[in-house]
């Protein structure tokens, strides 16, 4: 009986259809896969629909993309855009065939050896409740989408980015915020108030960096614009802070608060900035309360 692949048995068809290291668009790059490796599933199959109305095997794709972009096997060289790396050629490579389409356990090595997934252990899988299973499915969606986020960060206008740090602030309950003039901001690119008279003041520095770690010298020179209305200061960036860095913050006389990448986008995920709910599922169980009267 013919069924829809699993997202991650699209993981070598996916490469098989960029192996020529040509830059794809998304929608092109599904069309092809579907074209080569499912055109002859059933047209029932090929219509069926995600609980939130989105085609189901489009959708599988699009996972098995988003897998193999973690693992690095392919890249975006630009938004909307995807393309085989040397990593994902080496895979192909060492495959002396590719079974299109089918269940080969040989999809399944590959997406578990390369620890794309962490979840296709078939042994957990028995074993776990089912909500187990739910909490890890929402798990996997939020660490993508905290991925996406990050990226998306980095590509972003840097004067923009500042705007997003001041606005997450600002959903955090600190209270309103002024941004410094760009042409001279003297390493400050905004100021919080945390109380609605101004008396306290928070001095935030944004860095908007692709690779890059924050130095001791980009803290020190922070400390240094601090005006002498406040020793409080946020510094956030994209990326990481190296050693020194984080030792400079540690020792000064004002108190410094480091935000990197990941605790970025954790707060962003929390405070619903540059992210919004696609779906909402109800879980029911048996109301045994209801019963009780019986």
């Amino acid at each position: 009986m013919k069924e829809l692949p699993k997202f991650h048995q699209t993981c070598i068809p996916i490469l098989d259809v960029l192996s020529s290291g040509e830059v794809f668009s998304h929608r092109e790059m599904l069309r092809q896969v579907i074209e080569k490796y499912y055109k002859d599933l059933p047209q029932e199959l090929l219509d069926q629909k995600t609980k939130s109305g989105a085609n189901l095997i489009s959708n599988r794709i699009a996972w098995g993309k988003s897998y193999l972009k973690q693992g690095k096997y392919i890249q975006c060289p630009e938004r909307g855009m995807v393309q085989i790396t040397e990593r994902g050629r080496k895979v192909l490579g060492n495959r002396e065939s590719l079974e299109k389409g089918s269940e080969s356990s040989d999809t399944i090595d590959f997406y578990v050896e390369d620890r794309i997934s962490s979840f296709v252990d078939h042994t957990e899988i028995r074993n776990a409740s089912p909500q187990d299973l739910i909490d890890r499915g929402f798990g996997e969606i939020e660490m993508q989408v905290k991925n996406d986020l990050l990226e998306r960060l980095k590509q972003i206008d840097p004067y923009y980015f500042e705007k997003v740090i001041l606005i997450l602030l600002k959903k955090m309950g600190y209270g309103d915020f002024i941004e410094t003039s760009k042409s001279n901001d003297g390493g400050i690119d905004g100021i919080i108030n945390e109380d609605q008279l101004g008396l306290d003041k928070i001095y935030i520095q944004a860095k908007r960096y692709g690779d890059n770690k924050v130095r001791e010298k980009d803290i020190r020179n922070f400390i240094g614009a601090m005006s002498g209305d406040t020793t409080k200061g946020v510094f956030v960036t994209t990326t990481d802070f190296d050693q020194g860095a984080i030792k400079k913050a540690h020792d000064a006389h004002h108190t410094i608060i480091l935000v990197n990448g990941a605790k970025l986008v954790d707060l962003m995920h929390q405070y619903n900035v540059g992210v919004q709910i696609k779906e909402s599922y109800e879980v029911k169980i048996v109301d045994e309360d209801f019963f009780e009267g019986e």
